[in-house]
C-alpha cells in the first residue's frame, strides 16, 4: 500500500471514530499510535508517543493554559460578570439597541477573562438573555448578538485555542495572541455598528430604555463603572508588564491569576465553594488540552514521516494548478463544512498536521494564518445546520426561542464575520501589526 493510501485510511478512519461520538483525543491518539505500531513496529511505534509526551512536557508556555482558564472561572464563579452587565445596563441602555451593544461589550470582557466560547454563550445566555427578552428586544437578535459575542472567546486573548494552535504550528503564543487583538475589537465593533443601524431602522428590535429606567443615583452608576474597571485592571496587570517586556507570557498569566483571585477576594466572593469549583474545572480542561495536544502531535509526526504533506501540495499545485490562494481559500471552506459537526479544537488537531506545513510551503505567515483560522472557526460554529454554538444556544435559550429562530438570528452576524475575515485577508497587516511592533522592539 502506498503511503498516501495509508495517510487516507488515517484520515478516514479518525473521522468514522468521530462521528461514532468517540472523544476527539481517544480517535486521533488511538489512530496514531495503531498506525505507527504497523508501520515502524514495536520499537518505532512507542518511540513515537514517548517523543510526543516529551515535547509536550518541556513546552514551557503550556503553563498559561492553567493560569488563564483558573483566572476565567474566578472571575465567572464569583459573579463578576453580574456587575459587569449591570454596568452596561445603565451606561448604554439609552442607545437604540443599547444593551445589545452593552452584551457584546461583556462578551468582550468576558473573553479577556477566560479565552473560551463557551464560558461566554454560559454567561451571556444566563445573565443577558432574560433581560434582554423583558425589556422588550426581539428574540431572533438578542439570540444572535449573544451567539456572536460568545465567538469572539476564541481570537481575543487570552485564547485558549490559540495556545493549542501554538502548539501544533510551533508558534510563539504570545505572538498569536497579540495578532488576535486588533481583529477580535474589529469585529466586536463591527457588530456593535451594525446593531445601531439596525435598530435605528427597527427601533422594535431593540428599543432605548425609558428615562426612569435609566434614572440612577450617581454614586450608584459611577460605583458600578468600577465594578466594569475592575476586570479591564486586571486584564492590563498581566498585559502591559508582557507588552513591554518585563514580564515572560508564563509570569505574565501567573500575574492574571493572582490578581483574579486577589479581586474576588476584595469583594467577598472567594468561597470554598467558588475556589473548588474553579480549580476543579480548571484541572479538567487543562488535562482535556493536554490530552489533545499529545495526540495532534502523535497524529502529526505520523503524517510527517508518510510524507503526506508534500502529496497534497503536489495535488492541488501540480496535477490541479491551483494558486495559493485558491487553496488557502479551499482550506478555509473545509473549515465551515467540519464546523457542522466539530468543535474548534476537533477541527485544528485534525487539519492541522495538513494544513500548517502546507500554508508554510506556499509562502504565507503562520501566525497571520492563525487568526484566519479562528475567525473561520467563529464562522462554522454558528453556521447552520449544525453549527456548534447553534446547539448550545437552543440547549440554554428558554423554550419560547426555536431552532428556527436560532437559525435565522445568526444570519446577519455570520455575514458581518465573512466580511472581517475578508479584511484581515486582503489586510495581513491587521493581524500582524501589533506582534510584529512589540517583539521588533
Amino acid at each position: 500500500m502506498s503511503y498516501e493510501m495509508i495517510a487516507i485510511l488515517m484520515f478516514s478512519t479518525m473521522m468514522l471514530m468521530l462521528l461514532t461520538g468517540q472523544r476527539v483525543f481517544g480517535a486521533i491518539g488511538f489512530v496514531a499510535v495503531v498506525a505507527a505500531l504497523l508501520l515502524w513496529g514495536d520499537r518505532g511505534g512507542y518511540d513515537l508517543g514517548f517523543a510526543a509526551a516529551m515535547k509536550l512536557m518541556k513546552w514551557y508556555p503550556l503553563l498559561t493554559l492553567p493560569m488563564f482558564i483558573f483566572m476565567g472561572y474566578v472571575l465567572s464563579e464569583s459573579r463578576i460578570a453580574d456587575d459587569l452587565y449591570k454596568m452596561f445596563h445603565v451606561w448604554m441602555g439609552g442607545l437604540p439597541g443599547g444593551l445589545a451593544v452593552g452584551t457584546i461589550g461583556l462578551m468582550v470582557l468576558i473573553s479577556a477573562m477566560n479565552g473560551l466560547s463557551v464560558a461566554g454563550m454560559a454567561i451571556g445566555a444566563t445573565i443577558a438573555l432574560p433581560e434582554l427578552l423583558r425589556r422588550g428586544y426581539d428574540k431572533k437578535m438578542v439570540t444572535g448578538v449573544i451567539q456572536a459575542g460568545s465567538s469572539l472567546g476564541i481570537l481575543v486573548p487570552p485564547s485558549v485555542v490559540l495556545v493549542l494552535y501554538a502548539m501544533i504550528a510551533r508558534q510563539p503564543v504570545g505572538q498569536l495572541w497579540l495578532a488576535g487583538v486588533i481583529p477580535g475589537l474589529m469585529m466586536a465593533a463591527m457588530f456593535i455598528i451594525y446593531i445601531i443601524i439596525r435598530c435605528k431602522i427597527t427601533p422594535s428590535l431593540g428599543p432605548v430604555l425609558s428615562p426612569e429606567e435609566r434614572e440612577m443615583d450617581k454614586r450608584e452608576k459611577f460605583r458600578l463603572l468600577g465594578a466594569g474597571i475592575l476586570p479591564l485592571f486586571i486584564f492590563a496587570s498581566m498585559m502591559v508588564p508582557f507588552i513591554n517586556g518585563w514580564t515572560s507570557l508564563v509570569e505574565s498569566s501567573a500575574i492574571g491569576a493572582i490578581a483574579a483571585f486577589l479581586a474576588a477576594v476584595f469583594k467577598g466572593r472567594m468561597t470554598r465553594e467558588v475556589f473548588e469549583t474553579s480549580v476543579r474545572q480548571t484541572l479538567a480542561i487543562t488535562c482535556m488540552f493536554m490530552w489533545i495536544i499529545l495526540a495532534a502531535l502523535a497524529f502529526g509526526s505520523v503524517f510527517d514521516g508518510l510524507g503526506a504533506v508534500k502529496a497534497i501540495e503536489f495535488l492541488f499545485t501540480e496535477q490541479l494548478g491551483l494558486s495559493p490562494w485558491m487553496i488557502l481559500i479551499i482550506m478555509q471552506l473545509s473549515f465551515i463544512v467540519m464546523g457542522t459537526f466539530l468543535d474548534d479544537t476537533a477541527m485544528l488537531v485534525i487539519v492541522a498536521p495538513l494544513y500548517v506545513p502546507l500554508v508554510d510551503h506556499l509562502g504565507f505567515d503562520l501566525i497571520w494564518y492563525g487568526v484566519l483560522y479562528t475567525i473561520t472557526t467563529q464562522i462554522a460554529y454558528m453556521t447552520p445546520p449544525f453549527g456548534y454554538n447553534l446547539f448550545l444556544m437552543r440547549a440554554m435559550a428558554p423554550p419560547e426561542i426555536g431552532l428556527r429562530d436560532i437559525y435565522a438570528s445568526i444570519v446577519p452576524f455570520v455575514l458581518v464575520m465573512v466580511g472581517a475575515l475578508a479584511i484581515v485577508m486582503i489586510f495581513p497587516q491587521i493581524a500582524l501589526w501589533l506582534p510584529e511592533h512589540v517583539y521588533n522592539k
